[in-house]
């Protein structure tokens, strides 16, 4: 299981969201490529990155952040955050974006998800953001009348990587990750999925591991990390062990 360090950009500063309420944000620094070089240092091979002025703009805010990142980490970047036209794919796989995350566009436009898919083969996550199991869009805050188990079928024969899958209700607040939701999702749709949304702690990786044979691969954390909750070392040894 792939354990994804978050980094959050608002603004180009390092930032973490409370139920993605741009309100609600803490700032934990200003130096996105920095942070992810430590991460990198404490063994992470993946990284999680959303450009949050994006996702609720539609397009890139924190452009150059994102190329400083992509630059510093060893690692593959996946990123996420108001990506909703080919040429806005096109141009962050240019950039050695290793898979660009499709929420809003995915609801909205499905087939543009389709096209994406097969231009750029395993390459294109679909997010999965979910409050009360509804499908939420633009950066949360809209709900729809879409169910999460319907949204992940309608890519199951589309080629895309995987599905990322967050709680709304529990990003941010360091509530425990909704492991049950999670699992459920994974054992209805073909497609893996990535786990986001309330990691507190090592329990959530441990728990979320022990289900990687049913889909889970891997899970993104973001606060507890910034809080000093989670060891990321330990986390990436207890996801490695499955």
């Amino acid at each position: 299981m792939i354990v994804f360090p978050a980094i959050d950009l608002k603004g180009g500063q390092v930032v973490r969201l409370a139920e993605g309420d741009m309100d609600r944000a803490t700032v934990y620094g200003d130096d996105p490529a920095a942070q992810a070089l430590l991460f990198a240092e404490a063994g992470a091979q993946h990284l999680h990155v959303v450009d949050l002025d994006g996702a609720f703009a539609g397009e890139s805010r924190n452009r150059e952040a994102v190329e400083r990142i992509v630059e510093a980490f060893p690692g593959y970047v996946q990123l996420g955050g108001g990506i909703r036209t080919a040429e806005a794919v096109e141009g962050w796989f240019n950039l050695g974006v290793a898979r660009v995350v499709i929420g809003t566009a995915a609801l909205k436009d499905p087939q543009f998800v389709r096209d994406m898919a097969r231009t750029w083969e395993n390459g294109i996550v679909v997010a999965v953001d979910a409050r009360d199991g509804m499908v939420a869009t633009e950066g949360w805050a809209e709900v729809s009348d879409v169910s999460i188990v319907d949204m992940a079928r309608r890519f199951e024969d589309a080629g895309v990587a995987s599905l990322l899958f967050t709680d709304i209700g529990r990003d941010g607040l360091l509530k425990g990750c909704n492991v049950q939701a999670t699992v459920d999702l994974a054992r209805a749709t073909e497609l893996p999925v990535i786990a986001s949304g309330g990691v507190k702690g090592l329990d959530d990786i441990r728990m979320l591991a022990l289900h990687a044979a049913d889909g889970i691969e891997g899970v993104i954390t973001g606060r507890a990390l910034y809080d000093g909750r989670l060891d990321l070392a330990a986390a990436l040894q207890i996801a490695a062990r499955g």
